[in-house]
């Protein structure tokens, strides 16, 4: 099927009237996929016609959010091509001279006419229909109105649409997901294309978009199924080629309702400021709904571009999952270089206020130490592996940054552990470090000395566990070895030190309160 096909153009075209979301990205990902894999052209067109609600802050974050995905349109806004191939301008707004062109052709031809009726006359024409169990449509009071009619109600500026005529027929078309789909257009009644001559609507715009940039294939939501038989129609009126359809399965949540943001479901923009990696975000997104027909789920763009195929797109809902794409997230982050991986985590810290920017260097916020970009490294290393999502590095680390900890005294007791159990943990932990020099104090030394103590206790969690609670203050982290040789010996036997106090003025606090 696809092979077949020569001078392949497909286009993205998104509404400004918002941040990119999950639906979106995947169509976009999808047409590319497509274009690329057959060596065709991937356009993008900014349908802003809704002017109330289009911004340009939303159309550069959509440049913004494509690009850092790497999905890089060949024509479209900001491409000096636009103006160069007489196919441009990509922008709705900017195109209106040649939607009035088709809509004054289809007036001419009597293919469409003036509408006058009042929203007041629709809606009692609406529910009287919907009272006596017809579908509501326009019965047509304005079709056959005369020229001088016409020209004097437009004089006298009375309120009017333009409609286009639609005569019973059956509409059939070859879905390359879905196979054959067949409309009959007896109940859909004259539709409107137009506010008026310099306003259009949506079904007739994206008609003459397509038309005009030589579009061969819509990749498109399934959610516009309803709209094609409109839009071939209109096809049909001005004599032009049908381009191929093929609708995407919907997005659909865990439990199979509608995606919202209660699923987890936000905007490109806020998945990256999440910090999730442009990487996992595509790997994910291709396969709702698309399957490679192997095992493999990994993939880069260049395999995707290679692999992908419109007959291995599902018919059903594709079900998304938060926990799926955290899983791919976390084997991104963890192929990053250390080196990439703590750049790509600074800005995080500095968001998070714990650390500061200076020309050339780093400092901590709180105490005003500084700290090198190679102990960022090791800080970062140690929760490489634990990372989901970049955002998540401020909270699993924040300790370091921190000059003292406010612990919490039964966060420090491991099981059943009695006070005066933790007390003697705390005294061993601080008694043995303190011995170790300062050029010994490494993870590997520090893993050798202290699993040997724990062992010597016959149970591990009761010397290590008030060890690493007193270093962070969590009940999750790093291994107190990787975390005290970061922390180096001073600090640690600090801490150790502030633990045991505040651990010791809990005791008798609670001790006069008894009294």
């Amino acid at each position: 099927m696809e092979n077949q096909i020569d001078k392949i153009r497909v286009r993205f075209a998104p509404a400004p009237t918002g941040f990119l979301h999950i639906g979106s990205l995947r169509t976009a990902l999808f047409n590319y996929l497509f274009a690329k894999k057959h060596q065709g052209t991937f356009i993008l067109r900014i349908e802003d016609t809704d002017t109330k609600r289009s911004t340009l802050e939303f159309e550069k974050q959509i440049y913004e959010d494509l690009r850092w995905l790497k999905i890089e349109w060949d024509e479209g806004p900001q491409h000096c091509l636009s103006l160069q191939n007489g196919i441009g301008p990509y922008r709705q707004s900017e195109r209106t001279s040649i939607y009035t062109k088709y809509i004054e052709k289809l007036l001419n031809e009597n293919k469409a006419y003036y509408c006058f009726c009042s929203q007041e006359e629709l809606d009692t024409q609406r529910q009287y229909q919907m009272s006596i169990g017809e579908t509501p449509r326009y019965l047509g009071k304005c079709a056959n109105l005369t020229k001088e009619i016409i020209n004097e109600y437009l004089i006298q500026k009375k309120a009017s649409v333009i409609r286009f005529r639609i005569h019973s027929k059956k509409i059939n078309f070859n879905d390359l997901v879905r196979g054959k789909i067949e409309f009959d257009t007896t109940l859909m009644g004259d539709m409107v294309i137009a506010k008026n001559i310099y306003e259009p609507l949506y079904n007739f715009v994206v008609v003459i978009d397509d038309f005009e940039m030589k579009i061969s294939h819509i990749i498109r939501a399934e959610e516009h199924i309803s709209n094609t038989p409109k839009q071939i129609l209109i096809q049909q009126a001005l004599e032009f080629p049908m381009p191929q359809y093929a609708h995407l399965p919907l997005v659909l949540a865990p439990d199979r309702s509608k995606l919202s943001k209660r699923h987890g479901a936000v905007s490109v923009f806020e998945y990256r400021q999440q910090g999730y990696l442009p990487e996992a975000l595509i790997n994910f997104i291709a396969l709702l709904g698309w399957n490679p027909g192997t095992e493999k789920e990994i993939y880069s763009m260049d395999f995707l571009i290679k692999d992908f195929s419109l007959e291995r797109i599902q018919k059903g809902g594709a079900v998304f999952t938060l926990k799926r794409l955290d899983y791919l997230n976390g084997l991104y982050i963890r192929q990053k270089s250390i080196e990439e991986l703590t750049e790509m985590c600074i800005p995080y810290l500095i968001d998070k206020e714990l650390i500061t920017k200076t020309e050339n260097s780093f400092e901590i916020k709180e105490t005003k130490e500084k700290i090198s970009l190679e102990t960022l490294k090791k800080i970062v290393l140690i929760y490489q592996e634990r990372l989901k999502k970049l955002s998540e590095i401020p909270d699993l680390t924040d300790f370091f940054f921190k000059n003292k900890l406010n612990y919490s005294k039964d966060l420090l007791r491991w099981k059943e552990m009695s006070d005066r159990e933790i007390k003697n943990s705390l005294d061993r932990s601080e008694k043995i470090l303190s011995k170790i020099k300062e050029e010994d104090f490494n993870k590997e030394n520090l893993e050798k000395v202290l699993i040997l103590e724990a062992e010597r206790m016959g149970d591990r969690g009761e010397f290590l566990w008030p060890l690493r609670i007193a270093l962070t203050n969590k009940q999750a982290s790093a291994t107190p070895f990787e975390i005290a040789e970061i922390l180096e010996k001073n600090k640690t036997i600090k801490r150790i030190k502030e633990a045991k106090m505040i651990f010791q003025k809990s005791l008798l606090q609670m001790i006069c309160l008894k009294k």
